[in-house]
């Protein structure tokens, strides 16, 4: 199947890139509640599912509103005001969600159920009690980015920043249509139109607000994803360059001599935390106390070299991009 978006030359003008964390959490959360290989993520998804799977959220909100297949709530991907917009402001616009939205959404979502299949009671509330049910739905997302993406942020936003920055050289040195026939291989530009292959869904002209709005993501892989939602511009979120190395560990080329600056306690526990982690767990793999590991992670934090993140019951340890500039100045 073949779906084609015209363009006019205002169209193109409106064209733009933004980076956006709903988009990450809609495309993450769909990698872990596939339940499949998850490719290049594999590392991440191995750390993070059991996390999903404790704190509930593999059963909750989100696995109502993103399946595993077929079809997404369009309300979590609202159109981003700026090129990074935080994930607050996307809460935000979340909870400003139109009764006529949320009506089209689940509707949608009935109609790419399995034939047979009954309105999941949250559906219901959400189209009962829209407004409560919405907090509940923030509460939640907020949840899952606190253990499946905030001790990962740095590392993935580099990606998707590196990835508009790309682009954009790209949009000055060759125009745009040259980048819109490069963002996948199931998209192409041809003769002021876009064609996306193999798509489920709609996504015309006659059916969509102007410009286009191109959203790199870390997560989308291997496909893209579409959001049509009149009169706003259509989305299109595109696998980003360089997510084929993003959870490869960091080098550390230049632990001895951050050592020589901050002790070796502390750098061996910057590079234990190629991977976020607890408390307990850096003392359990350094073999440092309990006490001597949290002193050197307030230490560390206040230093801005790493930070902190809420995960259910436990605080995980992250390193942060200056922590990962130190430790790999000098690699060749």
């Amino acid at each position: 199947m073949e779906t084609q978006l015209s363009f006019s030359t205002a169209d193109l003008a409106q064209t733009r890139f933004a980076v956006s964390p709903m988009w990450e959490v809609v495309t993450s959360y769909r990698v872990l509640h596939a339940g499949a290989d998850a490719g290049p993520h594999r590392r991440w998804a191995a750390q993070v599912r059991p996390r999903l799977v404790e704190a509930g959220l593999d059963r909750g909100w989100l696995a109502e509103l993103v399946p595993p297949t077929r079809y997404v709530a369009d309300f979590l991907n609202p159109t981003p005001g700026s090129p990074f917009p935080t994930l607050d402001t996307e809460l935000d616009a979340i909870l400003r969600t139109t009764a006529a939205q949320l009506e089209s959404d689940l509707d949608s979502l009935a109609d790419a159920a399995p034939p047979g299949s009954r309105p999941a009671a949250r559906l219901r509330v959400l189209r009962e009690a829209p407004e409560a049910a919405l907090e509940k739905i923030v509460a939640e997302i907020r949840a899952y980015w606190e253990l499946g993406l905030a001790p990962y942020w740095a590392r993935v936003r580099d990606v998707l920043e590196a990835d508009v920055f790309h682009r954009a050289r790209q949009v000055a040195e060759h125009g745009v249509a040259h980048v819109l026939n490069e963002l996948h291989e199931s998209v192409t530009w041809d003769a002021g139109s876009l064609r996306l292959v193999r798509r489920h869904c709609t996504l015309s002209r006659d059916e969509t607000g102007a410009g286009l709005l191109l959203v790199p993501s870390a997560f989308a892989w291997p496909r893209v994803f579409t959001r049509s939602v009149p009169p706003e511009p259509p989305q299109l979120a595109y696998p980003a360059r360089g997510i084929g190395t993003l959870w490869e560990p960091r080098t550390t080329a230049a632990a001895e001599a951050v050592a020589a600056v901050i002790g070796k306690s502390r750098t061996l526990l910057l590079t234990e935390l190629d991977t976020p982690a607890s408390t307990t767990q850096l003392a359990r793999h350094s073999g440092l106390s309990a006490a001597g590991v949290s002193q050197h992670l307030t230490a560390l934090r206040d230093a801005g070299l790493v930070t902190a993140h809420r995960a259910g019951r436990s605080v995980l340890y992250a390193r942060t991009t200056v922590a990962d500039a130190l430790l790999s100045a000098g690699a060749v």
